[in-house]
């Protein structure tokens, strides 16, 4: 016998409110949402976690010199087809997919501009550009940078990201990392400065050549630096690799990294080292009085 009707209940379905593709970006250190605009403001670094994000080469220069200073140089530069190479598909066609999905012309941007008044000598690289790999164009745009240093009396900066050498050139891919090296060599000799800073990664012949030479070695945190990766070596070695292996903090722990610093601590940092180097700021042009 059934004293009590079953209640009967009203759903009510509502409709989610679309939530707008890229307003956030979740942080892999914390899992939780980050507002994206918050993350571009602060240089695509977490403001609570500090995980740094990749970041591309023209909005790392455009947080990184004074206002309107910079002027690219040697932009037409491309890699040729020396090998006539073909994997998957031929090295051109290869290349025109880079430009179009990274909208830059090559792995490396550079030119000239001013941090804190003091004119420098800039080379950027970017590793959506066929992962930063060091091809003739690349090493020849580096070498023009560190050559334009030195006519200019200017330091260097170059900041490193790159999966090593671009094989599809072969040895003119190899004979980068000594020419590079070589003007980097007439730099010292003049007493310029040259101003290294890793990010992440930095790997390959990048790493056994300019990246590793700077008179002053920056580093940002948690990049990944060294020639081979970990698995290649703990395949190699069959050993046990110590803990953070090949990590900005473990090489800054061994010497090989001077300083760690959080990309938006760079300019200033940057700026405090050139002061430091006796780097002046170039002076205003001398005003010239007529009496009338």
């Amino acid at each position: 016998m059934v004293h009590f009707d079953k209640p009967t209940y009203t759903v009510r379905r509502t409709r989610k409110k679309d939530i707008p593709h890229g307003l956030y970006t979740k942080d892999p250190v914390t899992g939780e949402s980050v507002f994206t605009k918050e993350l571009e403001d602060n240089q695509m670094v977490v403001p609570k976690s500090g995980h740094h994000f990749p970041i591309g080469a023209r909005e790392r220069i455009s947080k990184l010199l004074d206002e309107n200073t910079f002027e690219e140089a040697d932009a037409g530069i491309r890699s040729a087809d020396p090998l006539k190479f073909t994997d998957s598909a031929p090295y051109p066609t290869r290349i025109k997919k880079y430009e179009k999905e990274s909208g830059l012309p090559e792995a490396v941007i550079c030119g000239t501009g001013k941090i804190q008044g003091i004119p420098v000598s800039l080379a950027v690289m970017d590793f959506r550009f066929c992962g930063g790999t060091l091809g003739s164009a690349a090493g020849e745009k580096i070498t023009r940078a560190i050559e334009v240093a030195l006519a200019k009396k200017c330091p260097c900066i170059i900041f490193s990201t790159s999966g090593g050498a671009r094989m599809q050139e072969g040895i003119l891919s190899l004979m980068q990392m000594a020419k590079t090296s070589a003007a980097l060599g007439r730099l010292a000799l003049a007493g310029l400065p040259y101003i290294s800073v890793l990010t992440h990664p930095t790997t390959g012949g990048v790493s056994a050549s300019y990246a590793t030479l700077g008179d002053v070695i920056l580093a940002e945190p948690g990049a990944l630096i060294g020639f081979a990766g970990p698995r290649v070596i703990k395949d190699t070695t069959k050993q046990t690799l110590p803990a953070g292996f090949q990590t900005s903090e473990f090489l800054l722990k061994h010497g090989l990294v001077d300083q760690i610093v959080p990309r938006p601590e760079l300019r200033d940092r940057i700026g405090d080292l050139l002061l430091a180097l006796h780097v002046k700021k170039k002076a205003p042009p001398p005003t010239t009085v007529v009496n009338t």
